[in-house]
């Protein structure tokens, strides 16, 4: 205890320690000065993040089984304050010269602990095969990882899918992830537990859970880096699992594992790919930076311990400047234009191409076709961009999709307008999204006049009562988030169709996924449809149904759900520019901040922020987070990149080592990073934005001047 007291002599005053202890009965003082140093030494218990006990420093010399080892270890020799900043100096001494040692840490005023790390080799020769780390140390049990658009409490929905396709962390002591930085929208480690400095816990009869959580996280700057001995490499972000009661954080200069496997990568859509040899070499006189930053641990409610850790990287990176980008008025012309391109009128059908070109001849309804979407923007937008057709096309489009065949299992999403026939095609995801685009091109054409939507309201009305009574059924028990996509709609037809029947439905079904997803041991999933697992879409359905329940009863609780599964959708989006390889992506000069990462499974970029994005600015709206709006702008200008002249838009940007259109070079894994499939143009691209720009101007926004 006297050794652990001297080891706070710098952090406390000894004497005013000293002074209290002494005025302190001597039967309690031996129980007080435990708590004490439970409290505040690292080796008892910490509640908050420190250095490993091996040292503040820790740099691998060798090399082995696709991990630095060889460790060596070193603590200061020297400290100095230089106003805010108090900097660590130390050494490790090698065979052939020393690598100096460096920290410089302030305290910021949000509370984070900032860490500016430096190594500089003073040795004649390259130093070969080496690992510099920045590793942090948490006493806690029953932790959760949260690894933004990589890693949502290890991805339980994904793993009970297909755990192969997915990361996966693992549980066991000695477990471990680490990805590259470029893979991360908001790059962060997070770690949800109980701490082991708390007090003991209660425990939640109900759930047998203990009530007290606290998440702790660590932040980086992204970089790749100088010296890596492959090519592009980049320092690696994670976490590994010490034992049941100590997890580490930290960075690499390479090394990355998963799935219980050292240098592998997730590089394809279906499989992982070897990423082997990621150590560094040293040139003489070769200096290395590293700034990461620390989130001390703090109280959560459990499954929202990444909340503050996205409020923090959204403060850290603070990049949500849309200027020097396209005007948004600009883009939306042109996705008018691609819009009328599209569509295709013949003597039995009317609708939007989702796919350009003879090879998909498909009018597609929701998830990825979204034909039926053009209608709501095409009424409220049509004169503001001179579209003399625009509502023709509204019109006749809907009315033709109205025409649909219904089954037990709903109404089909495609129709063959060269073959002539309505494909056995159907999911209650489709569906749902279809019939919300419907509901919002209803109650526009009822207030702007001049439409016939008598064939709408009754194919809206059968859709609704078949889902409603398919909900309100004791069996109604869906696979995934992919049925929250109804609640909307159904909120939207108990107003529109006159008919309270359907609020009952859309009750039941935000109920149940309330119950289901806030603890997130089982994280909103299933929201699109090549990739069952862990997803911003399903994050989306949850969201837009929480904030259609909260606008149409003002319950608090709905807004707080609301919230909850926005912050998930902002974990997909990148908060900073990706530096690109030379290819298409640099070409461009494209900047990777306020795009979404789509999902665990498919880790590319794409444009689905967009049609969140004035949700997001509701959220802002109703819970005071004024920041949210700036948010809701950057998640939508910026994605106006790579449009080109007949505003038109590829799906995937591969902005990390992933690729998911052709087969990737094993031998290689690297080259498609920087690269871009432009010719996955679908419709849904384009639907989006005019969307988001409908609801966007029905909110009073001018999001034309943007």
């Amino acid at each position: 205890m006297l050794k652990a007291l001297e080891h706070f002599k710098e952090k406390l005053s000894c004497d005013s320690l000293s002074s209290l202890y002494g005025t302190i009965n001597f039967r309690v003082r031996l129980p007080i000065l435990f708590c004490v140093l439970t409290i505040l030494h690292p080796a008892i218990a910490a509640d908050k993040l420190e250095f490993p006990a091996d040292g503040r420093w820790s740099v691998a010399s060798t090399w082995q089984d696709q991990w630095p080892t060889g460790w060596k270890h070193a603590e200061p020799d020297r400290k100095e304050v230089v106003g805010e900043w108090t900097l660590f100096h130390g050494k490790i001494e090698l065979e052939d010269g020393d690598l100096l040692l460096r920290d410089a840490e302030r305290t910021r005023p949000d509370g984070l602990t900032e860490l500016r790390r430096r190594w500089t080799w003073t040795g004649e020769k390259p130093l070969n095969g080496v690992t510099l780390t920045i590793r942090t140390q948490w006493s806690a049990k029953e932790t959760r990882p949260f690894l933004p658009g990589i890693s949502y409490y290890d991805n339980p929905a994904g793993q009970s899918v297909d755990p192969t396709r997915i990361p996966v962390i693992g549980t066991k002591p000695g477990a471990k992830g680490f990805y590259e930085e470029h893979r991360f929208p908001m790059p962060f480690v997070c770690v949800e537990g109980v701490s082991q400095a708390s007090p003991p816990a209660l425990s939640n009869k109900a759930t047998n859970r203990p009530q007290a959580y606290s998440a702790a996280a660590l932040h980086s700057i992204p970089s790749p880096i100088k010296y890596g001995n492959r090519p592009d490499q980049w320092w690696s972000l994670g976490m590994n699992r010490i034992n049941e009661e100590l997890v580490e954080l930290a960075v690499y200069s390479g090394a990355v594992a998963s799935n219980g496997k050292n240098g592998i990568i997730k590089g394809f859509q279906k499989y992982f790919l070897p990423y082997p040899d990621a150590w560094i070499n040293l040139e003489p006189g070769a200096v290395v930076e590293k700034t990461v930053y620390l989130q001390q641990p703090v109280d959560v409610k459990y499954g929202s311990g990444f909340q503050p850790a996205i409020a923090d990287s959204l403060r850290i990176f603070d990049m949500s400047s849309t200027d020097g980008y396209t005007p948004y008025r600009e883009i939306l012309a042109l996705k008018m234009a691609d819009s009328v391109s599209r569509y295709r009128e013949g003597k039995d059908f009317a609708g939007i191409d989702a796919f350009p070109g003879d090879r998909r001849p498909w009018i597609d309804l929701g998830w990825a076709g979204q034909s039926e979407a053009v209608a709501y923007p095409f009424i409220i937008l049509g004169e503001e961009f001179d579209i003399p057709e625009a509502r023709k096309i509204a019109q006749k489009s809907l009315d033709f999709i109205c025409s649909s065949p219904f089954t037990e299992e709903g109404f089909s999403i495609r129709y063959d307008y060269k073959k002539k026939e309505w494909w056995d095609r159907r999911n209650p995801l489709s569906q749902g999204q279809a019939m919300n685009n419907m509901f919002n091109a209803l109650r526009l054409a009822r207030q702007f006049g001049g439409y016939d939507t008598s064939k709408w309201e009754q194919f809206l009305e059968k859709a609704c009562r078949q889902h409603a009574e398919r909900i309100l059924a004791d069996d109604w028990n869906p696979v995934s988030t992919n049925e929250g996509f109804l609640i909307a709609p159904l909120v939207q037809a108990a107003g529109l169709l006159g008919d309270p029947y359907y609020i009952n439905a859309a009750y039941k079904a935000a109920e149940h996924y309330l119950e289901r997803h806030l603890d997130m041991e089982e994280p909103y999933w299933g929201g699109t449809l090549d990739a069952r697992c862990e997803d911003k879409e399903g994050a989306w359905a949850a969201l837009q149904g929480f904030l259609a329940m909260y606008e149409s009863t003002m319950e608090q609780r709905y807004l707080d759900a609301a919230e909850h599964a926005g912050d998930i959708i902002l974990s997909y989006m990148y908060v900073w520019d990706v530096t690109m390889p030379p290819g298409r992506l640099a070409d461009h000069a494209f900047r990777s901040r306020g795009w979404t990462s789509v999902s665990v499974q498919n880790m590319h970029l794409d444009v689905y922020g967009v049609l969140c994005a004035p949700a997001i600015w509701k959220v802002g709206e109703y819970t005071g987070r004024e920041n949210l709006k700036t948010i809701a702008r950057l998640l939508t200008v910026p994605c106006g990149q790579l449009t080109d002249p007949w505003g038109s838009a590829g799906e995937q940007l591969h902005q990390t080592n992933y690729v998911q259109h052709y087969d990737p070079d094993p031998d290689n894994p690297e080259a498609p990073r920087g690269d871009y499939v432009e010719n996955w143009n679908v419709y849904w691209i384009t639907a989006h934005f005019l969307n988001a720009a409908a609801q966007f101007t029905e909110m009073g926004v001018d999001c034309m001047a943007w």
